[in-house]
C-alpha cells in the first residue's frame, strides 16, 4: 500500500524536478546571453515605436484603484455565484440563505461605494 502511494507521486516529483531545471536553465541562459552594456537609448521609455514625450512616470488617481478593487470584488462574486447556481437544487435551503447573505454583504459594499462617490467617473 505504501509503495502504491509513492508510485503515484513519482510523476509529480519528476515534473517538479523538470520544472525547476527548465526555469533554472532559462534564468542561466538569460544571465549568460543578455547584453549588459548600458546606454541612453535603453533607458528611455518605449511606447509603440514612438519617441517618448514628457515624463515616463505619471500619477494615477486613487479613485482608479478603488474602481479596480470593486471590479475584483464583483468578479470574485461571479466565481462563487456560478457553481452555486449550477448546484442550486441539490444543496438545500441552508446554502441558499448563505448565498443570500453573501450577496447582501456585497450589496452593502456597493451602496457604501456609491455613497462615497467611487462610481462617479470624473
Amino acid at each position: 500500500m505504501i509503495q502504491d502511494l509513492f508510485a503515484d507521486y513519482v510523476a509529480v516529483l519528476i515534473a517538479a524536478i523538470l520544472g525547476f531545471l527548465l526555469v533554472g536553465g532559462a534564468l542561466m541562459g538569460n544571465y549568460i546571453l543578455a547584453p549588459r552594456q548600458a546606454s541612453r537609448a535603453k533607458s528611455l521609455t518605449y511606447e509603440c515605436g514612438m519617441l517618448p514625450i514628457g515624463r515616463s512616470r505619471t500619477q494615477v488617481h486613487f479613485r482608479y484603484y478603488l474602481f479596480a478593487i470593486l471590479f475584483l470584488i464583483f468578479d470574485i462574486e461571479a466565481v462563487f455565484l456560478f457553481p452555486w447556481a449550477v448546484t442550486f437544487l441539490d444543496i438545500g435551503k441552508a446554502a441558499f440563505y448563505e448565498m443570500l447573505f453573501f450577496i447582501l454583504i456585497l450589496g452593502f459594499g456597493l451602496l457604501y461605494a456609491w455613497k462615497k462617490g467611487v462610481l462617479r467617473w470624473k
